[in-house]
């Protein structure tokens, strides 16, 4: 019997510390927290009846132990040095300068990683097993906070895996989600007690508390973004770190990626700042690392700072309002983009009154209701979001927010995307989805057609002047209705439709990028152009051969052929045909500049601002004579072409000796008078 209720325990905490991986570390939990909660009680019951059975590494003992009487100060092995700030991308670019002047013609790749507002710590295992857990303290000795530790989601008091180095100590960041911290407000303001001012306060305090009991009601969890001090670490760099303690199960700060240089990784901590209303926990920076240790090493710290990292941190503004509505808007690709109407509420001195909610789940996940009081952040340039709900406010009043089960512009049906977040209109005829079309097929970075903004175009639309793409190029046709709108006129009017006509000899992948076909930007748009020439031949081509094209791939192939094999698609192309658009050049028909010219096989970078082009006619420029437009200068580069104040990018083509082009040597290059 008794083997039998050993192997039971044994199963169980098996089971629970697989769901508890499952939960943290994948984010794909597989039970409820109800079903959780009855393997847990079902454990502590046999442990409690079975005591000979105990063991200090089961689940059960994350609940909370006895409180202890105070902290006992612990010396940090490897000091936990602080992060040197930066505040705009001047003083990141400066940062690369000095790790690379200090490495000496060494090349490093950066990594980037979102800095998690929460409370520094640092876990230590030993032989895969918890020993220990110590707050950042003073940076040379912190308080051992071993017993609050136990009770943090995300801190398994055993690693797995078989690449577990013999002591390994995992640093990171306690925090709390702002589910979580919505959902301990309101259980406060039930209980009539003193709220919580924000999570990270909250989250501190949890950690300073004396019983773990009470630590363990606030629900702290960890997310691990470094390394102290480690023996025969298996990694070598600062993405084999992370991996590697993924593997042993302990969640890591999420996508995280290397990259070769640091406009590159610049690029990437643009594009994670605007996404950082995906996430359920506090951010205040973007962190940028040296990836490879031994450069790390090499590098070394000050007496304050390691010279390995930085943090490009922005100015965090927020307030407490109400959301008056929810409105959805359609898209020019027909996608149901919900927004909270906001009581206008002064952020960082700017008014604010509305703020995206991107789409149903971050509806559901906010569990955001009408009239709900919300917390609105303005981080740096970011536009605004809504960070969390104030569950304790609510008094009744509220509305649940339902998502539309057809569009609300046009009463279409609609349908989500197959393995995907947002709810699309499927009505090609939906006019919210045509005056969005419109606008982006006339904006300068498509067709460019000059005079055609948001205003007139609305009045186009309004008068039924324009009821489809093709309508655009019908306008010389109706001259006297346009000179009737309203501030147009004769001179205007004449303006308009010589835009129009000269849009008709823009390059095929100008049509393609304003055709608002979904996937199909700028870039992808020149691709097809380049491998395929004209758009009779993409017509011509299946899913799969268009999948075979580099940089295209399935999804896109998927998108493009779906477009021009639908109804609409269809009709679309053989107008603008009749019309007199260009369809591009047959690639054997093109003219041997572009695949012989002064720039076929070159990469070109453009840096500073411009008098005698536009980025756009330079990069076309480049483009047609055979060469290729890069965004970062590197020992790749051949030509760098500069404008006024160019900055960092000069500096480095300088650096690596790489030829520095005006704009009227540029032109000079290629021949054109332009």
């Amino acid at each position: 019997m008794s083997s039998n209720v050993k192997a039971d325990i044994e199963r169980l905490r098996a089971e629970i510390e697989r769901h508890n991986y499952l939960y943290y570390v994948e984010a794909e939990p597989e039970i409820s927290d109800a079903e959780f909660d009855r393997l847990m009680k079902r454990l502590e019951q046999l442990e409690a009846e079975h005591p000979q059975y105990d063991s200090p590494d089961s689940p059960t003992k994350k609940v909370g132990g006895r409180p202890v009487e105070g902290f006992e100060t612990v010396v940090h092995r490897v000091p936990m040095l602080s992060i040197d700030n930066v505040f705009d991308e001047h003083e990141l670019l400066e940062f690369d300068r000095r790790v690379r002047k200090l490495l000496v013609r060494e090349k490093p790749e950066y990594t980037v990683e979102y800095k998690i507002d929460g409370v520094a710590m640092a876990v230590i295992y030993e032989r895969g097993h918890f020993v220990q857990a110590v707050t950042r303290g003073d940076g040379r000795a912190g308080d051992d906070i071993t017993e609050n530790a136990k009770t943090i989601g995300g801190v398994p008091l055993r690693l797995r895996g078989k690449r577990v180095p013999p002591v390994i100590e995992i640093r990171g960041e306690a925090y709390i989600t702002n589910t979580d911290f919505a959902k301990l407000r309101a259980g406060q303001e039930q209980r009539g007690a003193a709220l919580y001012k924000n999570p990270r306060n909250t989250a501190a305090g949890a950690l300073k508390l004396l019983d773990p009991k009470l630590c363990a009601a606030r629900h702290v969890r960890f997310l691990a973004h470094g390394v102290g001090y480690v023996e025969d670490p298996p990694f070598d760099s600062h993405v084999g770190l992370l991996t590697a303690i993924r593997e042993m199960g302990v969640p890591a700060t999420p996508n995280v990626e290397a990259f070769p240089s640091m406009e590159a990784a610049r690029d990437r901590a643009h594009e994670m700042a605007e996404d950082i209303h995906t996430l359920d926990f506090e951010v205040d920076g973007i962190v940028v690392k040296v990836n490879r240790f031994d450069q790390r090493r090499r590098l070394g710290a000050t007496s304050k700072s390691p010279r390995w990292l930085i943090a490009y941190k922005w100015e965090k503004y927020e307030a407490v309002t109400r959301v008056n509505d929810i409105v959805i808007s359609v898209g020019k690709s027909g996608a149901l983009t919900p927004g909270a109407m906001l009581e206008p509420v002064d952020i960082a001195g700017t008014t604010v009154s509305r703020a995206s909610l991107h789409n149903k789940d971050e509806v559901d996940r906010l569990g955001v209701m009408i009239g709900d009081w919300v917390v609105v952040e303005k981080a740096g340039k970011i536009i605004p979001h809504v960070v969390r709900v104030e569950e304790h406010r609510r008094d009744g009043s509220e509305r649940p927010f339902k998502f539309p089960k057809r569009c609300p512009e046009c009463g279409g049906d609609v349908l989500q995307d197959e393995g995907g977040v947002y709810i699309r209109c499927i009505n090609p005829n939906c006019p919210a989805q045509l005056r969005e079309r419109l606008f982006h097929f006339a904006s300068r970075g498509a067709m460019d057609i000059e005079g055609l903004g948001i205003k007139l175009g609305e009045q186009l639309l309004s008068t039924g002047l324009v009821k489809s793409l093709p309508d655009v190029y019908r306008l010389p046709e109706r001259r006297d209705e346009l000179i009737e709108l309203e501030r147009m006129g004769e001179k205007s009017a004449d303006n308009l439709l010589a835009g129009i006509e000269a849009s008709k000899n823009r390059p095929l992948w100008r049509l393609l990028a304003g055709l608002g076909i979904r996937h199909v930007g700028t870039r992808i748009a020149q691709v097809l152009e380049a491998n395929l020439g004209t758009l009779d031949a993409l017509l011509q081509q299946s899913e799969e051969q268009l999948a075979e094209i580099n940089e295209i791939g399935p999804v896109i192939a998927k998108s493009v052929y779906s477009f021009f094999h639908s109804d609409v698609g269809r009709q679309t192309v053989e107008e603008l045909h009749a019309l007199g658009l260009n369809f591009g050049t047959p690639v054997e028909k093109r003219p041997p500049t572009e695949a012989d010219g002064p720039l076929a096989g070159k990469s070109i970078v453009v840096t500073g601002t411009l008098s005698r082009f536009t980025r756009e006619e330079v990069k076309e420029l480049i483009l047609r004579h055979g060469g290729k437009a890069g965004g970062s200068v590197s020992k790749k580069t051949d030509f760098v072409i500069a404008g006024e104040n160019p900055g960092s990018k000069l500096d480095k083509a300088r650096e690596l000796g790489v030829t520095v082009l005006d704009e009227d040597s540029f032109a000079e290059l290629v021949g054109t008078n332009v």
